[in-house]
């Protein structure tokens, strides 16, 4: 479940980043549908779609696609964050430079590279999320700093205490209950999103990203 789950999850993670290139037009055949991304709690669940009552209050269906994909999260610790690793950090710019982490997801080595970059993100207003390989980690007075490097770049950014650690879990749909928190990426659709992935929380740990 989880190495089925991983390609179809890292693309959803980067895909709001993708954009047509500027200076020529896009053909209809080439434009893809815009991207979004459901957080909140599920309301009800049936074979082929998800009712979720969103962060913003808003009841929302989703309908899953065809061979739709299903993982959950599973607490991590900021000691786990090992140079090598690769990870994606959801962050926010630091009044004192740098950028703070507000999540951290920890990938299995195996997705080491997938979907790397750094680009805005809409966890929070300003927050961008970073898919890096970790170059090294210090601990630092408050929490740990990790530099970490994409595309010959590197960034540093400070995981304060408290900020949420998760790496990928397997689910079932027996965790797709009501009042399960739930991230999905999905495209935006006439009839509503569209998923080809979910991210459920289970055993008390939610998708913080």
């Amino acid at each position: 479940m989880i190495k089925n789950i991983l390609p179809a999850l890292v693309l959803g993670l980067t895909a709001i980043s993708t954009a047509a290139l500027p200076g020529a037009p896009a053909r209809a055949e080439d434009q893809k549908p815009e991207q979004i991304h459901v957080r909140g709690s599920i309301v009800a669940y049936s074979g082929s779609a998800l009712t979720v009552k969103t962060r913003e209050g808003e009841t929302v269906d989703v309908t899953l696609a065809d061979g739709w994909k299903l993982a959950s999260v599973a607490n991590a610790a900021v000691t786990d964050i090992k140079p090598g690793d690769f990870v994606g950090i959801a962050s926010l710019p630091s009044a004192g430079g740098g950028d703070g982490a507000l999540e951290v997801l920890i990938f299995p080595p195996a997705m080491k590279g997938a979907g790397e970059g750094s680009y805005g993100w809409d966890l929070k207003p300003d927050s961008s999320m970073t898919n890096a390989t970790v170059a090294d980690a210090v601990k630092g007075v408050d929490g740990r700093t990790v530099t970490v490097s994409y595309h010959g770049k590197e960034k540093k950014i400070a995981i304060p205490d408290g900020t949420p650690v998760v790496t990928i879990a397997p689910a079932t749909n027996d965790d797709l209950i009501p009042g399960a928190v739930v991230f999905i990426p999905a495209e935006k659709a006439a009839s509503g999103p569209l998923a080809h992935q979910v991210l459920v929380g289970k055993n008390g740990v939610v998708p913080p990203m």
